[in-house]
């Protein structure tokens, strides 16, 4: 019988703000692994960790580090701060690792070519590094996985297809197989090297299985994940095939099937998508969980419990992807693919529950299962992970789980690749920082940028470009923990969406609607400019627009308005950088007034950067004071400036537009780089959004650049009261 879970909320029913009696994992470490690098090398080499395990004491972690060639290494002695151990330069490629006692067991690719493929499995000394011994595989390895009572290794031999080759099809020579090599004595014992040939089991190409991962249970049984053939094959621990069967395939509904339009619509369905899992993972003697991602044809979206004869005992269809969607993860542009493709997968037991971890490698989200009913699994947690979750380890007896996170974005200037740590806590959930679980309709969102105060405790929120055929404003209840989005306003212009907006502030107009703020893009002929939004979010026919004057055109850049506030009838916008009549590191403060429509600005003096620059990104007024935050470009342990200031309204009086303009002074208010490390991941470098209640109380909030070469993380953070102390 195929059970499914029926709640969207079981979600998120036990984050943050339950009981501290509930148990949660929470993150509390990230390593960047380029920390194991020789100085120098680490900012023009990529590093990806990939497949993670620990030593028996769960003491030290290696991970596989395939752009390198090495096995990398961590001390996690104290595991709330992880220290580098160097490297292990490798002979080839590494692809998996297992750990027995102090050695490492290690699959490594040194293929030449496709129709060549070769690789040995490697016994490490983790210590030292040295090989203590070499089996070699007739073939290229792929997944490595050590028997529960040591007593022999399986291999997943992939012998992968060159996907340049026959429109990427399977039925490329040499077929894959699976390996077994036994241990004695606490290594390998390469003369008991047998293959387990698996030609003619699957429906599709037969004749060139691909092996992918495979994982044993206590019963010696490996299970064999043959991906792009869409299949599960279980062996003994003999090398007898036990059984064989097709993962079949799932009708997809509610989903986002069309890639780079800009807008969340989950309307759409897929018919018939195969699962072709990719990580497998016992759970018992008798089931297993996959992570169906997909690759040739299919991606399910979803993860699958299966019994070991083939039967599915539970499937998550699209409710996995629906959570990951409430908590502003979801990759649009991954639509007409494989949505948040599931990929890696495991299991262990903490404090007595049994527990399944997902990974979604597109939304960089463990999803955390209590699988004390195989058939019927409760979504308790979705845990924020670095870029491209891929491989996991639990160590329960420290009530420790860690995420290899292998994308390196050095290329793009962005995040480097981390190794994180979570510990299973007897305290509330720190994660989700914001939420649309509860709504009446599913909201997607992401990618939020500027933000306004309003009363009852309610921030309004805009998005920028990244959806920009579906500008909104998002109304979001601060009083719930975590925040919620409860609403959605969607920004019109003749009843049409305003289609390429950038909207990067927002504020109050005083009569239900709002002012927001668009940054141009000069190269594509899109303004600058300040639009007037009513309540239902259409923007003022004629009137509602306010492009900036010819002065300011002249002297434009592609970085403009970064958010926008109102004190009596003058709004005020914040550009981001100089323009080309600025001083170094003056950037104005512009203003336009709504009973007169004249423009003007001061400057305001920000700070020198460090490294790549520093702008401003976003501008609210509150009583005697203009706040402003200040950042850089600087993302993980890289980052400098996440800063807040004020400067005296006082002060903000504006001068003609092609005058000298006045400077504004400013004050430190917070220093924001504790906050962005507050839950254990790395400072994020979009810090865009700041909302300050009557009272003082001030939230910031991060932009996640749409899941686009991003984490997907959202902090939505509340600081408590802002306001200057009294004298």
């Amino acid at each position: 019988m195929l059970l499914r879970s029926l709640c969207l909320t079981s979600a998120l029913a036990l984050t943050a703000g339950h009981a501290a009696a509930e148990m949660n994992f929470n993150r509390i470490a990230s390593f960047p692994v380029v920390k194991n690098m020789a100085a120098g090398e680490d900012t023009k080499r990529e590093t990806s960790p990939e497949i993670i395990a620990a030593t028996a004491d769960g003491m030290t972690l290696v991970y596989t580090d395939s752009p390198l060639g090495v096995l990398g290494r961590i001390d996690i002695t104290d595991p709330t701060n992880p220290k580098p151990l160097g490297n292990i330069a490798l002979s080839g490629e590494p692809t998996s690792v297992g750990v027995l006692g102090d050695i490492a067991i290690v699959g490594v690719n040194t293929s030449e070519s496709y129709t060549a493929p070769s690789g040995s499995l490697q016994a490490i000394r983790i210590k030292d590094g040295t090989v203590a011994a070499s089996c070699d595989l007739g073939g290229q390895p792929d997944s490595v996985a050590i028997a529960p009572d040591a007593s022999f290794v399986s291999v997943a031999i992939e012998n992968e297809r060159d996907e340049d080759l026959g429109d990427g099809r399977t039925g490329q020579m040499p077929a894959g197989m699976l390996a077994m090599v036994d241990l004695k004595d606490g290594n390998l014992a390469c003369d008991t090297l047998r293959m387990v040939d698996m030609t003619g089991l699957a429906e599709v190409s037969p004749e060139d299985p691909e092996p992918e991962y495979v994982s044993i249970n206590a019963l010696g049984e490996t299970v064999v994940t043959l991906q792009e053939n869409n299949h599960m094959v279980v062996v003994s621990k003999d090398g007898e095939i036990i059984s064989h069967f097709s993962t079949g395939a799932v009708d997809l509904t509610g989903i986002d099937a069309t890639d780079e339009r800009g807008a969340l619509i989950f309307t759409e369905s897929q018919a018939g998508r195969l699962r072709e899992p990719d990580a497998v993972a016992w759970i018992d003697d008798n089931h297993f969980a996959t992570a169906n991602e997909g690759d040739m044809d299919g991606g399910s979206r979803g993860w699958t419990i299966f019994h070991k004869d083939g039967t599915v005992v539970y499937e998550s269809g699209t409710d996995f992807e629906k959570a990951i969607i409430q908590i502003g993860h979801y990759p649009d542009k991954r639509s007409d693919s494989k949505g948040v493709e599931p990929e890696s997968v495991t299991f262990a037991t903490f404090n007595g529950t049994p527990y399944v971890f997902v990974g979604a490698e597109r939304a960089s989200v463990v999803g955390v299962y209590d699988v004390t009913n195989p058939a019927a699994p409760v979504l308790k947690q979705l845990l924020p992970s670095g870029v491209g979750p891929e491989g996991y380890v639990a160590i329960p007896d420290r009530n420790l789980l860690v995420s290899a996170n292998e994308k390196d974005l050095i290329e793009d200037g962005g995040a480097r690749a981390h190794v994180m740590l979570f510990e299973y806590q007897d305290a509330p959930a720190t994660y989700p920082h914001l939420t649309s679980e509860g709504a009446d309709e599913l909201i997607g969102w992401g990618a939020i940028s500027g933000m306004v105060a309003d009363k009852d405790g309610i921030v309004w929120a805009v998005n920028d470009s990244f959806y920009g055929f579906q500008p909104s404003i998002f109304k979001i209840d601060t009083t719930q923990t975590p925040a919620r989005i409860v609403d959605v306003i969607r920004v019109t212009r003749n009843g049409a969406p305003a289609q390429k907006l950038d909207l990067e502030g927002i504020t109050l107009d005083g009569k239900g609607g709002f002012y927001v703020a668009s940054e141009g893009r000069t190269e594509r002929l899109i303004p600058h400019a300040i639009y007037h939004v009513q309540a239902n979010g259409a923007i003022k026919n004629l009137k509602g627009e306010f492009g900036i004057p010819a002065e300011l055109a002249a002297v434009e850049k592609r970085f403009g308005f970064e958010g926008i506030t109102k004190i009596g009838d003058t709004l005020w916008m914040a550009v981001q950088r100089e323009w080309k009549d600025d001083p170094a590191d003056h950037v104005k403060l512009v203003s336009y007034n709504l009973e007169t429509k004249e423009w003007g600005a001061v400057h305001y003096p920000k700070a020198k950067p460090d490294t790549g620059w520093v702008g401003l990104s976003e501008i609210v007024a509150h009583g005697d004071w203009v706040y402003i935050v200040e950042r850089d470009n600087q993302h993980d342990h890289r980052a400098v400036t996440k800063k807040i200031y004020r400067v005296p309204a006082s002060e903000m009086v504006p001068a003609p537009l092609g005058s000298e303009l006045p400077v504004v002074s400013k004050v430190l208010v917070r220093d924001l780089l504790a906050d962005l490390t507050g839950t254990g991941g790395y400072v994020l470098d979009k810090v865009e959004g700041l909302a300050i209640f009557e009272d003082g109380t001030a939230f910031f909030s991060t932009d996640n650049d749409g899941v686009d070469d991003h984490s997907g993380e959202t902090m939505f953070v509340n600081i408590g009261n802002i306001e200057p102390a009294a004298n």
